[in-house]
């Protein structure tokens, strides 16, 4: 089937592939994977980037630990979760594929939970604070390599949205970078959704100035966490270096019973 400038088979909307986790198999999950891509890569050549220079994140939140399994099998090797104990009993049920897989944090994180996504993860996205910051370096262990950190940022001024003001980015991000057990690598947000390309493109453009503002008075950051599913075209031509993306790698999600943070 040929495709569209966007990296999907032509004719075909966004929402026309989405399954739910009954249609799933995993003889579908590389078809998927390698749409997403396609997309992804027809991206980087729309906005003039270089090939393989945006890393896809599979988002596994809600999906069961076969999921990623199958996902792995075809070639998939970071997964994002939101919610800890969901994720920590995913990394405990697929402990044989440790060493090979890498688990990141994209959700809220409560400073009670902190310990065990020091323990656990490789990545946090979600760091709003810098409280938060300190009890991940305070409880990284000593023998892990430092975890990797996005400082998430409310681009859009969302009451409801998590994330630091921009007005506020630049004092946290000095001390989070100064933390011994942690490597602050970029920023992350989720904006608002928005209908149409450009539109789309306004938050990542904002995110993308923040990362630039940091960068010219001394931070080495080199990561843009924004895109989903719906929106990772407008994020890789802001410069997203990685995107998070669930639906269309796993399909329609089945509501999690009681999910904690």
């Amino acid at each position: 089937m040929a495709a569209t400038a966007a990296g999907r088979p032509a004719g075909v909307t966004l929402s026309s592939g989405i399954m739910t986790t009954q249609e799933l198999s995993p003889t579908l999950l590389p078809t998927r994977l390698d749409a997403v891509h396609q997309r992804i890569d027809s991206a980087c050549a729309q906005a003039g980037r270089a090939g393989g220079s945006v890393r896809l994140l599979a988002v596994s939140k809600t999906q069961p630990a076969d999921a990623v399994r199958a996902a792995f099998g075809a070639g998939q090797r970071a997964f994002g979760e939101n919610y800890v104990q969901e994720a920590l009993d995913k990394i405990a049920a697929l402990a044989a594929l440790r060493a090979r897989l890498e688990w990141h944090l994209i959700g809220p994180l409560q400073s009670n939970k902190t310990r065990p996504v020091a323990e656990a993860f490789d990545w946090v996205h979600s760091v709003d604070r810098l409280k938060i910051a300190q009890r991940l370096s305070e409880q990284r262990p000593p023998g892990l390599p430092p975890l990797q950190v996005c400082l998430q940022v409310n681009v859009s001024g969302e009451a409801s949205k998590s994330g630091l003001a921009p007005a506020e980015l630049p004092e946290v991000a000095r001390a989070v970078a100064a933390l011994p057990r942690l490597r602050l690598r970029g920023l992350m947000s989720i904006p608002a959704p928005a209908q149409g390309f450009e539109a789309q493109r306004a938050p990542h453009r904002a995110l993308r100035e923040l990362l630039a503002a940091l960068n010219a008075q001394g931070l080495a950051l080199d990561t843009l966490s924004m895109g989903m599913s719906d929106d990772l075209e407008a994020a890789v031509a802001e410069g997203a270096t990685l995107v998070r993306v669930g639906t269309a790698v796993f399909g329609a999600r089945p509501a999690p019973a009681a999910p904690q943070p």
